[in-house]
């Protein structure tokens, strides 16, 4: 059978529109999964619009099957004395909803017991559906939810307008939120008109949608707006729409039949820096650039639009976009020249009228924070041999907030740092200034690049800290999956930079080690950026960071070398041998048989007498030495090969060795040795930490 679920909404906020119905499929799934009502081989498949969120699934058994159940209750010597039921065996019978004489002897390892045999009916899909979907709805994540419904106690992200419910042909009787389910589906507000849409059957959904001027598939509608938007740029000789992801997927969860439409602005606005134009076409329009064969911005954009007009109707719809366009764009010529009667200089003392955080002061008082973190990053710097211009750098940070203050920010918010960066450069202040201001927030995501400069890198890193360290020091660090002030976002920047860029700083540099939580917190982050940024296995990350992690970029050659060599039979034995080791250690402290300075004493030569343990010793002795010249050089991957030469001489000692023996000086020996052999080959990762089969 095909079950189909479909929740009809008036508009949901476009960036909600992907996570919720990723989130409901799963839901529904689960719900069928968990009731034993899906077969083998069965298929989903979500659907969204700006008005609905829908699942169908392929492969749905009616009903669940008839199961036999046996339970146990209480012991037989209890439930019967001289061959008669007591009342505990009439307990145990009507509970389990059978006579007591079907009551039957279990013998278990702890004794007999009575029992009974209990068949479970199956339930019918439609009755557990009803029954479980209402509670998946209410579960569903939103970033905000609403009431709308007076003294009723449903939150939604929006108000609930139908829902369709249907097993093949038959309507499953859901109900959320005084709204019953039905066969009943809707189209296109314009196209379609207002007029229900009836689903005869659930696997029909998709066309009979399509046929009311809906694409519920989300995949099929981004390629019409893609190929749209093609089609309308080729109009222009060498001209191309301006590849932008982000926007795409927004005006597709803002669509249900999407067309494109091809406007053009005065090329006089190109005189505004380009930066500028883009952000007021995409963030407040939702329009695409348009760039010639060059790169450069030319006069035209393109807009998506949820309709189909014809001629006449597109004319009207461009001219209105154009008109709008035309008044943004003045708007920002205006505050673009209005904003550079004042220097940014001149505006640093402004800057004391506007709030960082109530508990913290203003963006003047970050702006010396972050001066003396900044001075401090890039004398250290300097100290290791990069060449950083001093000057520019404190221009920079100085200068750094003071586009706050602009009217073009405050108009444009998404412009903060990139306004600063081109009124610096338009004031003749230097590109290190401008570059680096220009650069400060980036990167703001994890795809995102890092500032090119030093300077930019330096002054991303002081800033991002300075504001992880000041929220810490008032309480407000993130907890759960709460961060309302993007701390571990800041994190990630700076842990990115610090991995990406040349700048010879660690996060010893910049973390005190003595506050804990922060050391905690930049853990964290430097383990997300291993594991998600650069895809390296959990085991691998959790291994590489044992022996520290302040180098990230040496965290990333280890993690590297680790991946490299980890799948050689001689390393996977290697690093069970270790994991052997880490175990015996620890069980050894745990029954106090070993204490921690007892390793300081050392192997005691004349205390080996197994030849395994002669000719371990041996070859760790005559390896050390090349493993630590190998790892001086960063050659991790040749060092961690000639630590799994390790390996017949480590099977060996297991094989012939008892380390935990009676005699306590020679257990103590064993487990120095041990442990010299753990540590000593350790610095590069704990391959303890290694997943093996073994």
């Amino acid at each position: 059978m095909n079950f189909l679920f479909e929740i009809g909404l008036e508009e949901i906020p476009a960036r909600m529109i992907a996570p919720a119905q990723a989130e409901l499929a799963r839901r529904v799934e689960d719900v069928l999964r968990r009731e034993r009502l899906l077969k083998a081989g069965h298929e989903v498949h979500s659907y969204s619009t700006p008005r609905r969120l829908a699942v169908l699934l392929s492969g749905v058994e009616a009903g669940q099957a008839d199961t036999q159940e046996q339970l146990t209750g209480p012991s037989w010597a209890v439930a019967f004395k001289n061959g008669e039921p007591t009342a505990a065996a009439q307990a145990f019978a009507k509970k389990a909803g059978v006579d007591v004489s079907a009551l039957q002897k279990s013998t278990t390892s702890k004794g007999e017991y009575v029992s009974a045999v209990v068949l479970r009916k199956g339930r019918t899909a439609s009755e557990i559906l009803a029954e479980q979907l209402p509670k998946e709805l209410t579960a569903l994540y939103w970033p905000k939810n609403m009431y709308w419904r007076a003294g009723k106690p449903e939150r939604f992200v929006r108000p609930v307008k139908w829902l369709l419910a249907l097993l093949d042909h038959a309507i499953v009787p859901v109900e959320f939120a005084g709204v019953h389910a039905a066969n009943l589906t809707y189209g296109h507000r314009v196209l379609h008109g207002d007029a229900a849409v009836t689903v005869e059957h659930a696997g029909d959904y998709p066309g009979v949608l399509e046929l009311a001027f809906v694409t519920a598939d989300v995949a099929p509608r981004r390629h019409r707006i893609r190929k749209g938007l093609d089609a309308a740029t080729r109009t222009i000789a060498g001209a191309r729409w301006r590849e932008d992801e982000a926007l795409v997927e927004t005006v597709t969860n803002l669509t249900e039949w999407p067309s494109v439409l091809l406007g053009s602005f005065d090329p006089e606005f190109l005189a505004l820096p380009e930066e500028v134009l883009v952000t007021v076409m995409r963030d407040h329009q939702k329009y695409f650039a348009v760039e010639d064969a060059q790169g450069r911005l030319a006069p035209y954009f393109l807009t998506v639009l949820n309709t189909q007009p014809d001629e006449r109707g597109s004319e009207i719809i461009r001219q209105g976009n154009e008109r709008v366009l035309r008044a943004r764009f003045n708007d920002a010529r205006f505050f673009w020249t209005v904003d550079q009667k004042i220097p940014p200089v001149d505006r640093v003392e402004m800057l004391k009228a506007v709030t960082f955080q109530k508990d913290l002061g203003s963006y003047f008082e970050k702006t010396e924070a972050n001066l003396r973190i900044s001075e401090r990053l890039a004398a250290v710097a300097v100290e290791r041999g990069a060449v950083v211009d001093d000057a520019g750098l404190a221009t920079a940070v100085r200068l750094a907030k003071t586009d706050l203050t602009t009217e073009l920010v405050k108009e444009f918010t998404e412009l903060q740092g990139v306004v600063g960066g081109l009124y610096a450069r338009a004031q003749g202040l230097g590109e290190a200034v401008a570059q680096a201001i220009y650069w400060q927030y980036s990167p703001a995501a994890v795809e995102d690049p890092i500032p090119p400069t030093v300077e930019g890198q330096i002054l991303g890193i002081a800033d991002r800290f300075q504001t992880i360290s000041a929220m810490f020091g008032i309480g407000l660090d993130p907890t759960g999956s709460k961060d309302p002030f993007g701390l571990r976002r800041a994190a990630n920047g700076v842990v990115k930079i610090l991995a990406e860029s040349a700048l010879p700083l660690t996060l010893a540099d910049l973390v005190p080690q003595e506050s804990q939580k922060l050391v905690g917190f930049f853990r964290e982050r430097v383990e997300f950026y291993l594991r998600d940024v650069r895809g390296f296995a959990y085991d691998v990350v959790n291994a590489v960071l044992a022996p520290g992690y302040d180098d990230i970029r040496d965290a990333i050659a280890r993690a590297e070398a680790l991946t490299a060599v980890r799948g050689s039979q001689d390393f996977i034995a290697i690093s069970a041998a270790f994991k052997r080791m880490n175990n015996i250690i620890r069980q050894a402290y745990e029954r106090e048989l070993w204490r921690e300075d007892a390793a300081a004493n050392g192997v005691k030569s004349a205390l080996l007498n197994d030849p395994a343990e002669v000719a371990l010793v041996s070859q760790v002795e005559r390896l050390m030495p090349e493993v630590e010249s190998l790892r001086s050089e960063h050659n991790y991957r040749e060092a961690l090969e000639r630590i799994a030469t390790l390996r017949p001489h480590v099977d060996l000692f297991f094989d012939k060795v008892m380390v935990m023996v009676d005699d306590p000086t020679l257990r103590d020996n064993r487990l120095a040795l041990i442990t010299r052999v753990k540590t000593s080959f350790s610095s590069i990762a704990d391959f303890s930490e290694v997943a093996t089969s073994s």
